[in-house]
């Protein structure tokens, strides 16, 4: 076959035209590779830096959050913080208010009572001086008369008036001092028996149960339990503190207190009184009431002899004669309030010694110190005026008192001249009508009123008030009342007696219920 022959105008590339060209298209060809290739590189390089962009805001987000929320609870806490501290700051300024408050309210009463007796120690101090002025013009007058009539000069006129008045006196007294011993000597055996009867009735049971207890009532009966403590303690923490026998028995409701010492009962009563309305009842807590009460207690006994010594108007006492004196506040005798009877006698001898122009004070003072060693003759032997007097020499008391305390129940010879005036004063307290109580008028209306409150009762046939009004024993028909009504009748008649009537000690009632059968064999 014959190759064709090339197309005119056309002519094939010769090999030398390609091999010149090649280099060319190689260049060409690289540069295009090479644009593309870093177009590529780059779009992947914006790609790589976005996602990386991404993950930094993210990271940033996150750490926001997390700082975010760290601090919200960083300011919860301060905000509590800050309301702990100001509720603190508002209790403590509560608290400081309040103690201010209860600061002043006291210093105010206190100022009232200084007040008080301020005004009162003045208008006594212008009595005295009123009086003072009266005597003294008085004493002029009579002078002046004097002069008048005897042609004496005042000091001559002032001295005979003295000494007349004085002899006056001391004549008057010494009358009177006479007829009290020739007095006493005739009745030196009633005195006598008065003594050795006084003496049997201080040791006999009833006497001494009526002046030696004091009863305390309870709440509830679950306060016993409390009071008696586990294994017993407690009954024995407040014994050994107080000295006082607590007597827990049967009796609902009440708890007695057993000492011949009134201070010692009074102190267990307020210490009971406290641990009762405190309800913190242990032998660490009851030391700690105790001693309180003690304390409480000297407190009103020097407050009751500082009253006492202001009442009837004497002054310059010392403070400790003041606080046992003040002790005969708990004390009685013959159902005569010690104090009182004190107080009241004082003021007889002051009444005697100024009719009679003696020294009003040391008659008053005597008369206000007589008894003063029955606050301590449970504590002391000896009768109470010997005591007393000790007492009163011990602390400074002039030698007219000693002896006024000594011989008012004659037990030494009278020596002072207001020895005779404290006696008659003692005496005349002692004996007006309504100053101790009729004892025997009053036991009977006990036991009559005993009998009526039980008769009041439904199915009570018959009521008995025996062992001296500490015992109600009651019949109760059995065909009405049954062993449980008996029950309840007791126990109604238990109330009534404590609501209507005042005794000493305790009642016990007894109801009985009998049933009888009988017959007979014919």
């Amino acid at each position: 076959m014959s190759r064709a022959a090339p197309r005119a105008g056309l002519q094939e590339p010769t090999m030398i035209e390609l091999n010149g060209a090649a280099p060319v298209l190689f260049v060409v060809a690289g540069v295009v590779v090479g644009v593309v290739l870093r177009q590529v590189l780059g779009a992947a390089s914006l790609r790589s830096s976005a996602r990386r962009a991404a993950a930094i805001l993210e990271e940033a987000r996150q750490q926001q959050g997390s700082l975010i929320i760290a601090a919200k609870g960083e300011i919860a806490t301060m905000r509590a913080a800050a309301e702990d501290s100001a509720r603190a700051d508002r209790e403590l300024a509560a608290a400081e208010g309040e103690r201010l408050r209860l600061r002043e309210v006291a210093l105010a009463e206190r100022e009232a009572f200084f007040a008080e007796r301020e005004v009162s120690i003045a208008e006594r101090e212008r009595g005295l001086l009123e009086e003072s002025a009266k005597i003294d013009a008085e004493r002029a007058t009579i002078a002046t008369r004097l002069a008048e009539v005897a042609g004496l000069d005042a000091e001559a006129a002032r001295a005979e008036l003295m000494r007349r008045v004085s002899e006056e006196a001391e004549t008057e007294a010494a009358r009177l001092q006479a007829a009290l011993e020739r007095r006493a000597r005739e009745d030196a055996a009633d005195r006598a028996r008065d003594m050795i009867l006084t003496a049997m009735q201080r040791v006999a049971a009833d006497h001494s149960t009526e002046h030696s207890v004091t009863h305390i009532k309870l709440a509830n009966d679950e306060m016993k339990g409390r009071l008696i403590g586990r294994e017993g303690r407690n009954i024995r923490a407040l014994e050994a503190a107080t000295g006082v026998e607590l007597i827990i028995d049967e009796t609902p409701l009440q708890v007695t207190l057993s000492s011949f010492d009134p201070v010692r009962r009074q102190v267990a009563r307020v210490s009971l009184e406290r641990l009762m309305q405190d309800g913190r009842i242990h032998p660490v807590r009851i030391e700690e009431v105790v001693l309180k009460a003690q304390a409480e207690v000297d407190a009103d006994a020097l407050k009751n002899g500082e009253g006492a010594a202001l009442e009837v108007g004497v002054t310059g006492i010392p403070m400790e004669l003041l606080r046992i004196l003040g002790r005969l506040q708990w004390r009685t005798s013959f159902g005569q309030n010690v104090l009182l009877h004190s107080i009241e006698t004082a003021q007889v001898a002051g009444t005697i010694a100024g009719e009679l122009g003696m020294d009003i004070r040391a008659a008053k003072v005597g008369g206000l110190l007589h008894d003063i060693g029955k606050a301590l003759d449970h504590e002391i032997e000896g009768t109470h005026a010997a005591i007393g007097a000790d007492l009163a020499k011990r602390h400074g008391m002039p030698d007219s008192i000693v002896n006024a305390i000594a011989a008012h129940h004659q037990e030494v010879e009278c020596t002072a001249r207001e020895a005779p005036i404290v006696q008659v004063a003692d005496a005349i307290s002692a004996a007006r009508p309504g100053a101790r109580g009729d004892q025997a008028e009053s036991h009977l209306r006990r036991l009559e009123d005993l009998q009526a409150i039980a008769m009041g009762f439904d199915g009570v046939e018959r009521a008995y008030a025996v062992q001296a009004g500490r015992e109600v024993r009651i019949l109760v028909r059995p065909d009405q009342i049954d062993d449980e009504g008996a029950r309840n009748i007791a126990r109604d008649v238990v109330a009534r007696i404590e609501e209507q009537l005042s005794y000493p000690g305790q009642i016990r009632v007894t109801v009985i219920r009998e049933s009888r059968a009988v017959d007979y064999a014919r």
